[in-house]
C-alpha cells in the first residue's frame, strides 16, 4: 500500500481535518485509562505471585522443620561407653549400652524358683530416669528390669498374654540413687516374694510382686531398655546373678568383699551363673567370671535390642508429667503445619477442601516420622504421636479459618511482601 493511499478512520492523512480539542482530549484520556488498568492488573498479578511465593516458603520451612525435629540426628550415635581409669567398671554416657552375647538362664525357667541379682553402681544424675539392667526373654513371658526413677529404685515386671494385653507391676524403693554416690543393690527372692538390700542392709520386702528365675532369663541388656530408648547414665562396677536365694548374711558378706577386695566371696552352694567384674580395662568384651554363661559385649554404635514398631497408644500411656508434657509438645508442634498448609493450599494453590487435605498431610507426615523412628535408636515409634500430631494439625487449621487471625496473617504477609519488594528495588 502506498503511503498516499493509507487512510485514517476519518480520511487520508494528507487530507485529515483538524480534530476538535474536546474529542482529542477524550481519546488521550481513554488511552491513559486503558494503560492504567493494564498496569493495575500487572501489579495485582505480581503482588499475588509474591504473596504466593511467601506462603509456599513458609509451608516448606514448617514442613522441613517438623521432619528435622522428628528424625534428628538421622543416624545411630556412637555408643558412649568407656572403661573407668580408676578401678574396675564402665562409664555410660547419655547414649550407651552393653548386651549379652547370648541368652542367660539363672536356673530352669520354672515358676517359684529362687533367684538373686547383685549390681554395684554409681548414678550419674539424681533427677533422672533410665533402665539399669533388663532381661529380654526369647519367648513370650515376663520381662524384668531394674530402673532408676528420679532418686528411687524401681523393679518392673511386664507380662504380655496371648491377646497381646500387657500388665505391668512395679515395686519402688525410695531414696536410693543419688548422683555420685556408690550403691550396692541386692534383689533376692524365694520365687514368690522379693527382698531388696541396699549396701548389705534390708531395705524393702514386698508381697504381690512375684520374682523367680524365669524373670532373670533371656538376653541381658544393661543401661538401656531392650525395646525402647531408655538409656541410663552413670558408672557400673559389678553385676552378678544367682540361681539361689541369698540370705542376709551372704548379702552382707558379698557387699563387704566386693567393695573392698574387688570381687565377692562366692561359694558353690550359691549357684552363681553370671559374674561380671568389669576388670578388663580395655576392649569390647566383658567376660563372665563364673565360668559359664554368656559374656557381655560393647557395640560400636548405640542401639536398642528389639525396638518397638508403632507401639499402641494404650501401652504408651503413663500417668505422669513426662507423658503429659510429650503429648502437649506433639500437639503444639503440628499446629504450625495445619495453619500454613491451609494457607498454602487455600490461598496460594486455591485447592478445594484444603482443610481435609491439610489433615491428611499432617497424618501422613506423622506416620512417616513414626515409621522412620523405629530405625533410629534415640527415638521411639508409637501411635500416640499419630493422634496428637493429627490433633495439632486440626487445631492449626481451625486457627487459620478464624477470621481475625486470618486478617492479621495477611496483613503481616502483605508487609513482608512490600519489604521484600522495597529491598529488591
Amino acid at each position: 500500500m502506498l503511503l498516499s493511499e493509507w487512510q485514517w478512520p476519518w480520511g487520508p492523512w494528507w487530507a485529515r481535518p483538524a480534530m476538535q480539542g474536546e474529542e482529542e482530549r477524550r481519546v488521550i484520556l481513554t488511552s491513559r485509562i486503558v494503560v492504567a488498568e493494564d498496569n493495575s492488573r500487572m501489579d495485582l498479578t505480581v503482588a499475588r505471585s509474591r504473596l504466593g511465593a511467601l506462603q509456599t516458603a513458609f509451608f516448606v520451612l514448617v514442613l522441613g522443620g517438623i521432619l528435622v525435629a522428628g528424625l534428628w540426628p538421622f543416624h545411630s550415635p556412637k555408643n558412649q561407653v568407656q572403661w573407668l581409669t580408676t578401678g574396675n567398671g564402665l562409664r555410660f554416657g547419655s547414649h550407651g549400652t552393653i548386651l549379652s552375647s547370648g541368652s542367660l538362664e539363672a536356673a530352669p525357667a520354672e515358676d517359684q524358683t529362687p533367684c538373686s541379682l547383685e549390681i554395684w553402681l554409681t548414678p550419674g544424675l539424681t533427677w533422672d530416669s533410665g533402665t539399669l539392667v533388663a532381661f529380654y526373654p526369647s519367648e513370650k513371658g515376663r520381662q524384668f528390669s531394674l530402673q532408676q526413677s528420679l532418686n528411687d529404685l524401681a523393679l518392673q515386671s511386664t507380662i504380655r498374654d496371648e491377646r497381646f494385653r500387657v500388665q505391668t507391676d512395679k515395686l519402688y524403693v525410695d531414696d536410693v540413687l543419688r548422683q555420685g554416690k556408690s550403691v550396692f543393690i541386692t534383689v533376692t527372692s524365694d520365687g514368690r516374694q522379693p527382698r531388696v538390700y541396699i549396701n548389705g542392709s534390708l531395705s524393702s520386702e514386698a508381697s504381690g510382686f512375684p520374682l523367680s528365675s524365669e524373670d532373670l532369663t533371656g538376653e541381658l541388656v544393661i543401661a538401656n531398655s531392650p525395646v525402647q530408648n531408655d538409656s541410663w547414665q552413670g558408672q557400673l562396677r559389678g553385676l552378678a546373678i544367682y540361681g539361689q536365694q541369698l540370705t542376709g548374711a551372704q548379702v552382707l558378706e558379698h557387699f563387704r568383699t566386693w567393695t573392698t577386695e574387688g570381687q565377692p566371696a562366692v561359694t558353690e552352694d550359691e549357684r552363681n551363673v553370671a559374674l561380671y567384674l568389669f576388670n578388663e580395662h580395655e576392649g569390647r568384651t566383658v567376660h563372665n567370671s563364673s565360668g559359664s554363661g554368656p559374656a557381655l559385649y560393647i557395640p560400636e554404635r548405640y542401639l536398642v535390642f528389639r525396638e518397638k514398631f508403632l507401639e499402641p497408644f494404650w501401652q504408651e500411656y503413663k500417668p505422669d508429667w513426662s507423658y503429659l508434657k510429650n503429648v502437649l509438645i506433639n500437639i503444639a508442634g503440628f499446629i504450625p503445619l495445619g495453619f500454613f498448609s491451609s494457607a498454602y493450599l487455600l490461598s496460594a494453590r486455591q485447592v478445594r477442601r484444603a482443610a481435609l487435605f491439610s489433615v491428611l498431610l499432617g497424618f501422613a507426615t506423622s506416620l512417616t516420622i513414626e515409621v522412620l523412628q523405629a530405625y533410629l535408636p534415640t527415638r521411639d515409634s508409637g501411635t500416640t504421636d499419630l493422634i496428637t500430631n493429627t490433633l495439632g494439625t486440626s487445631l492449626g487449621i481451625a486457627l487459620y479459618y478464624c477470621q481475625p487471625v486470618q486478617a492479621l496473617y495477611f496483613a503481616i504477609l502483605t508487609r513482608l511482601s512490600s519489604a521484600v519488594r522495597t529491598k529488591a528495588s
